[in-house]
């Protein structure tokens, strides 16, 4: 039984998701790929159904009665929004499709027009692929370089030399509060005032953290701040980006085309205000709307709760895989400087080898590069399985998982191997 969640109370939860009440290959569904996309509460299925089926219009265009109830409920997202990460205003809210078109609208309206050939962009060796391409592309059209802060053995940051990594060359450091790998949790607010002390700029990948714990941008001292609906039981295609509001009003539109305009002449435009500046096009009402009713159905239950209802799944799994002397398991061992997912190895069984037989025991995991591949290349492996829990999970489905593992393993007849920023 779980201390912050009690069983009846997590049972209540698992009843929110319908998902959860099926057979896979006739044995009861263990989700464990949360990390990748997590499941959908009737609330937020409701919700969606509720706009197709009641109010379906376009937003901000029309004077009848959907198409005004349709843009009161879709601005009521972006204030649901804006009080789940304590923005300062609803304003400096961008409703996207998620983190990584979120983050390639910096890149593109921000970076591209800021930099300039030697300019520094720092990143981590941790970061998903949303958060390092968009900053590959930058270097190629500007000249900028990429820079990296490198990891201790423990698969956290090596922060000691900071200052000097952040240069008065640094114009961005993009850096996630959470790796969907290592689970790691950076200390944002730390970096963030090394960042500004040298001028430059923090760019926050919030895709694994706003779903698991209390977020709040302006503590995190951040200047942009990029998060995912689908993520954190909101629906898929929906998205957050957050930035102060003199950097987002100095930036050019990302997209040309209807409703980012409030005037066209024959020979030049003048673009909205914020946010629909960089709302352009008729945009994901429904999925925005659903992603709202989400960060309510969080809210209610408790960001807090939830942090400590994942921390005892993790302790209690990380406890469990220590019975295994051939799995290596990657991340900090500290439970609070870790998130809800636990990436590991078994043997020489590769991973996709092992998420195909624990499917066929109901068990879904994740296996590959996690959209991680230079981390993956830095330990010096090309895949790594992963576990990760969310607020319907228990410890009886890591039993299961567990039994999975043993079963795999025979089944396999596994090797020991042993890594680097593994134990």
């Amino acid at each position: 039984m779980n201390p912050i969640l009690d069983a009846i109370e997590v049972d209540e939860i698992r009843d929110d998701f319908p998902i959860l009440q099926q057979k896979v290959h006739g044995k009861p569904l263990i989700y464990f790929d949360n990390a990748a996309t997590s499941q959908k509460p009737r609330a937020v299925i409701e919700a969606l159904n509720d706009f197709y089926v009641h109010y379906n219009a376009n937003v901000h265009r029309g004077i009848h009665a959907l198409a005004e109830r349709a843009t009161k409920e879709y601005e009521r997202a972006r204030e649901r929004c804006a009080r789940f990460i304590n923005a300062e205003s609803p304003e400096s809210v961008i409703f996207t499709r998620g983190t990584t078109e979120s983050i390639n609208l910096v890149a593109y309206s921000w970076a591209r027009n800021n930099l300039k050939k030697g300019d520094e962009i720092l990143i981590t060796w941790m970061e998903h692929h949303s958060n390092t391409v968009p900053w590959y592309q930058v270097c190629e059209h500007t000249g900028a370089v990429i820079k990296r802060i490198g990891l201790n053995p423990d698969g956290t940051l090596k922060l000691d030399d900071l200052d000097k990594l952040i240069t008065d060359r640094t114009k961005l450091v993009a850096v996630t509060q959470v790796s969907n790998v290592l689970g790691t949790i950076n200390p944002i607010r730390l970096i963030a005032d090394a960042a500004h002390r040298k001028g430059a700029l923090i760019l926050v990948d919030g895709a694994q953290s706003v779903p698991h714990m209390a977020v709040d941008v302006q503590a995190l001292g951040c200047d942009f701040f990029a998060f995912s609906g689908h993520k954190m039981c909101g629906p898929t295609a929906s998205g957050v980006l957050w930035g102060k509001r003199n950097l987002l009003e100095a930036m050019p539109p990302f997209l040309g085309g209807g409703e980012m305009i409030r005037e066209v002449w024959p020979d030049h435009a003048v673009y909205n205000d914020l946010p629909y500046k960089f709302e352009a096009g008729t945009p994901n009402i429904a999925e925005s709307i659903g992603l709202g009713v989400a960060a309510d159905y969080l809210t209610r239950i408790g960001l807090d709760r939830i942090r400590e209802h994942e921390k005892e799944i993790t302790r209690y799994a990380l406890a469990r895989l220590e019975e295994f002397s051939d799995i290596v398991v990657y991340g900090p061992r500290d439970i609070e400087q870790r998130a809800g997912l636990v990436a590991f190895t078994v043997g020489d069984i590769h991973p996709h080898d092992l998420a195909t037989f624990l499917d066929q025991e109901g068990v879904a995991i994740r296996a590959g590069h996690h959209c991680t591949m230079p981390l993956h290349k830095k330990l010096g492996i090309t895949a790594t399985a992963r576990a990760s829990f969310y607020l319907y999970n228990t410890q009886d489905e890591v039993d299961v998982f567990i039994e999975a593992l043993r079963k795999a393993k025979k089944f396999f007849g596994a090797c020991p191997t042993g890594r680097e920023l593994g134990y």
